[in-house]
């Protein structure tokens, strides 16, 4: 066994690789760029070397750099994580000459597989099912259009270096290929140093789902079940579950032994998964296999209880895997949301800065229930402009599908982050959807469910009545702490009102109101609504102190978990996806509120604002020059995505304020129209 790895890769997954090491008894390396000197994974590893800029070009990606890490250090194998240098054979003939140990598969599965169009040609050669498509390499705008009019629209254009969604675009139209086959190359150019581009016909309805596979240098292949990643936006996954709700055993058995066999025809061994676009009739269609750990991989680990880093380390350390196929159990269901720096309510754009707070729930395991985190962040530090936006995977695993989604929904409640904008709330409200409850699924689900964006979702009356029975709870047990504080004359401390006004909303903008009376309990409150038709009691019990961002507690013995952060007139609460405004208020100040105008926001509908911390790629148009609804204005670079930021109306340009190469804030001003 070694007695030194170093992890060739940053953040959570750097940081799982260190966990699963530091059980072995095997000591780590980590490197890390200028941007990550007090990264997560540098603090945690036993030793850190330095290798460069932040930009991933010129640290991560650097094959040079981490030999030399290697040889200063005396590691004596590399994990590669995911992303950056995984999934490069040139990395793995590197490391082979230098006499360290690669721990992933050999260099010609490496080579085979990282080619999507040579991948494909291998998998229809090993009796793998594909989806139809041209593989050859296209080498111009033209000849793409051409292709894609002989396949038939839709198809998807990819990057054959490609993979997180990076250099994809679904093309519907001529006008979509001409206008995305050049980003795709890009993409592909800018994250893979690869420009190449092909073009397969785009499955209707389809899932997404994949096997994961394990081999030994022995020539044992097993598969280890199947992981359902449908939930996706811009063909990058945001919710993965283990085992599907759509497969049947047959189904099942015969994508596992596809691919088992398409592994075994490139001798494959270490973890690599094998990933499928299945229709609605369970057809089933090859679409790539990733030779790497996949981002989604501990709901595999969840429901089978296996650790694969480890498994992936003993393999390339030569020890053959301790079980056979007919070993392989899958137990319960695990849920994994992806927790991003990104804003879900301006259309899911990235979102960099400092974690002023950030309070993950507590990973535990009991009653059957698990919660898991995985993460390479830490309160106070910086998600950086330069890498991938995620801040933790949450996983939760349960006996039952619904067990571990409720679980997860009350995981999320939990979760606070402050300092910028994540998609906790998004991710609450798809755990709380029917159809996703149901397992009726496919890529185009997010699409699908919120064709206008995500803003919110609204809570039923009786769980916002709730809500504010806590808030009334809350409000009066944080007056009774302030009414003791020392120095006091004895006799003199005034008692805290019972009577209160709970508003929902902000001055000149009140939605609802609820009177409560509130009455102390020996643990708790009772907090009695006044409402048309009668009164509903409520108790409310809970430890929740004045600055604690999360209640915990009962309301009428049902557990309740909501996200409480303080406003200058209230409360902002957090729960099921929903965000709204709840101020307890004396009946006086009640009466006042009602007459408070409402304060109109500036009007910015004449200007273009960059939507996202980003860089400037380019403008597209001229002052003066008359522009359509729908035309593209301009091109925002943001985490390695282009981004087309086009007219919302009918315009002329009166005044343009960015350049190419500019590096713009959130609601920067690029252009302006009269």
């Amino acid at each position: 066994m070694f007695s030194k790895i170093l992890i060739a890769n940053r953040g959570e997954i750097a940081c799982r690789v260190i966990k699963t090491a530091r059980r072995m008894g095997i000591k780590t390396v980590a490197v890390f760029s200028d941007a990550d000197r007090d990264a997560l994974h540098v603090q945690m590893a036993d030793e850190a070397v330095h290798i460069g800029p932040p930009a991933a070009a010129q640290s991560y990606l650097l094959i040079d750099k981490i030999v030399e890490a290697c040889k200063a250090t005396g590691a004596e194998a590399v994990h590669p994580g995911y992303g950056f240098l995984s999934e490069r054979a040139a990395f793995v003939e590197a490391l082979d000459a230098a006499g360290i140990v690669f721990i992933g598969p050999p260099v010609r599965a490496v080579e085979a597989m990282g080619d999507k169009i040579e991948s494909k040609k291998l998998a229809a050669a090993a009796g793998v099912n594909t989806v139809p498509g041209v593989l050859g390499v296209i080498k111009d705008t033209d000849e793409a259009v051409k292709i894609a009019t002989d396949i038939g629209f839709p198809v998807m254009m990819k990057a054959s270096a490609g993979g997180g969604g990076k250099g994809m675009r679904v093309a519907w139209n001529e006008k979509d290929v001409r206008e995305g086959f050049e980003s795709a190359m890009n993409e592909a150019r800018s994250s893979f140093g690869d420009d190449r581009v092909f073009i397969e016909k785009f499955v209707t309805e389809p899932r997404h789902i994949e096997i994961q596979v394990i081999g030994d240098k022995a020539g044992n292949i097993l598969f280890l079940g199947e992981r359902e990643c449908s939930i996706q936006r811009r063909n990058q996954k945001v919710i993965e579950e283990a085992p599907s709700p759509f497969l049947d055993a047959e189904t099942r058995k015969a994508m596992g032994e596809q691919a088992v066999a398409l592994s075994a025809a490139v001798g494959y061994h270490s973890a690599g998964t094998v990933e499928f676009i299945v229709d609605k009739d369970r057809n089933f269609y090859f679409l790539e296999m990733n030779t790497r750990l996949q981002v989604e991989h501990p709901v595999t680990e969840m429901i089978t209880g296996l650790d694969l880093v480890e498994l992936m380390i003993r393999v390339a350390a030569g020890e053959k895997l301790p079980f056979g196929q007919e070993d392989v159990c899958l137990d319960g269901w695990a849920i994994e949301s992806r927790i991003y720096a990104e804003d879900p309510y301006r259309n899911f754009l990235p979102s960099t800065g400092r974690l002023v707070r950030y309070r993950p729930p507590a990973e535990s395991s009991e009653g059957g229930l698990t919660v898991r985190n995985d993460t390479g962040v830490f309160e106070g530090g910086e998600v950086s402009m330069f890498y991938d936006p995620m801040i933790a995977k949450l996983v939760t695993h349960g006996p039952t599908r619904l067990a571990a989604i409720d679980h997860m929904a009350d995981a999320l409640d939990e979760f606070f982050i402050d300092g910028l904008g994540h998609n906790v709330p998004f991710l609450s409200a798809v755990m709380g959807q029917e159809r996703f409850r149901k397992g009726t699924l496919t890529t185009n689900y997010i699409a699908e469910e919120f064709p206008e964006g995500f803003s919110g979702v609204e809570l039923a009356p009786e769980r916002v009545e709730a809500l504010a029975a806590i808030v009334a709870s809350l409000h009066v047990r944080a007056l009774g702490r302030a009414r003791h504080v020392s120095g006091q004359l004895e006799g003199h401390v005034p008692p805290v009102p019972r009577d209160w006004v709970v508003m929902r909303g902000q001055p000149g903008r009140i939605e609802a109101e609820y009177p409560v009376h509130v009455e102390p309990l020996a643990e708790g409150f009772a907090v009695t609504l006044h409402k048309q038709g009668g009164e509903q009691r409520f108790e409310v019990r809970s430890n929740w102190r004045p600055g604690d961002p999360v209640f915990h507690g009962q309301v009428n013995g049902e557990r309740m978990v909501a996200q409480i952060a303080p406003l200058k007139d209230g409360y902002l609460v957090a729960h099921r996806g929903a965000s709204i405004r709840l101020q307890a208020r004396s009946a006086r100040e009640a009466a006042l509120v009602r007459l408070m105008p409402y304060k109109e926001p500036p009007d910015t509908s004449k200007m273009l604002l960059c939507p996202m911390p980003g860089l400037v790629v380019s403008i597209l148009v001229e002052e003066g020059a008359e522009v359509q609804e729908g035309e593209a204005l301009a091109v925002v670079e943001a985490m390695k995505m282009e981004n087309v930021l086009r007219a919302e109306r009918k315009a002329t340009v009166a005044a343009i304020k960015a350049a190419p190469g500019d590096s713009l804030a959130v609601d920067a001003v690029i252009m302006e129209f009269s």
